[in-house]
């Protein structure tokens, strides 16, 4: 049976989505912290279980008959994070699973300049360490988190931000393809994949031209320096530490950590990943931004 956690979250549900595609239902199931979240996949013959990493005994029975399971990170950064994976590890390898899949992020390393490519680091020795195969599945950053740093800017006419560099930008129905063809084919990728990217690496200047073009009304790009954006955060109510690890998404763009292009995504897809002008687009339609 086929694992997947974090079911209920953004990128976790479209997996499990595009995942029924192509294997029976009876094969999926799902470790969710709230199974009341995901009825809809159990209504579709998909196994429910309560499973949360913060809980490591409720993963013996979440994992109960695993061969594979995928391990979607935790949305937040820092020690705490990683050891919530690392329950989710030694948590699969107690159920005997065969092959350990984890959502990691292009950039990965203990060296980042941003906080949760070094979780994601931390959580890939781990991997390696547990004697079990794993894969661990170098995401793009995300389009969605494009939008939610420039999204106010987009609506006030100016996207104001700190310096930053090329990102290739990945939206998570993408990834979500990717994932569910890498567990249906077990084994395909023995360690970290190839970075699973966009086809293009662009910098907040080009989303801002973007959306110009898109709504057809001037929004330019203008730059802040850190002490700024560090300021307009916490005095809008960010904590100090989450400001900086914001801010380590910027110095790590700037040092190149996110600008590499591969045609991994597009193989697996078998089409040409979706375009952020595409995605750009849908989300400035959908939240009527023109």
């Amino acid at each position: 049976m086929i694992i997947v956690t974090g079911a209920s979250g953004r990128l976790g549900r479209r997996i499990v989505e595009r995942l029924l595609t192509r294997v029976p239902a009876d094969r999926v199931g799902v470790s969710v912290r709230d199974p009341h979240k995901a009825q809809l996949f159990a209504d579709r013959g998909v196994r429910v279980r309560y499973g949360s990493f913060t809980d490591p005994d409720s993963l013996s029975h979440a994992f109960e008959g695993a061969s594979q399971v995928l391990i979607v990170s935790v949305d937040k950064m820092g020690e705490e994070t990683v050891r919530q994976h690392l329950a989710a590890i030694d948590g699969a390898v107690a159920a005997g699973a065969r092959r350990i899949l984890y959502t990691s992020q292009i950039g990965a390393s203990p060296s980042s300049r941003f906080q949760a490519c070094r979780d994601h680091a931390a959580t890939e020795e781990a991997l390696r360490a547990s004697g079990v195969p794993s894969t661990s599945l170098r995401n793009g950053f995300y389009a969605a988190s494009a939008m939610q740093l420039a999204g106010h800017g987009l609506e006030a006419g100016e996207v104001a931000l700190p310096a930053d560099g090329p990102v290739s930008w990945t939206t998570l129905a993408d990834l979500a393809d990717a994932a569910a063809v890498i567990l249906a084919d077990e084994g395909r990728f023995d360690g970290p994949t190839p970075p699973l990217t966009g086809a293009q690496a662009l910098t907040f200047a080009d989303l801002a031209r973007i959306a110009t073009e898109v709504t057809g009304r001037a929004i330019p790009r203008s730059t802040v320096t850190d002490d700024q954006f560090r300021q307009q955060l916490t005095g809008n109510g960010v904590p100090a530490e989450a400001a900086e690890q914001l801010l380590g998404i910027f110095a790590a763009a700037r040092a190149g950590e996110f600008a590499a292009v591969d045609p991994t995504l597009a193989t697996l897809l078998g089409r040409d990943p979706i375009a952020l002008s595409t995605f750009l687009s849908e989300e400035l339609t959908r939240h009527d931004v023109r």
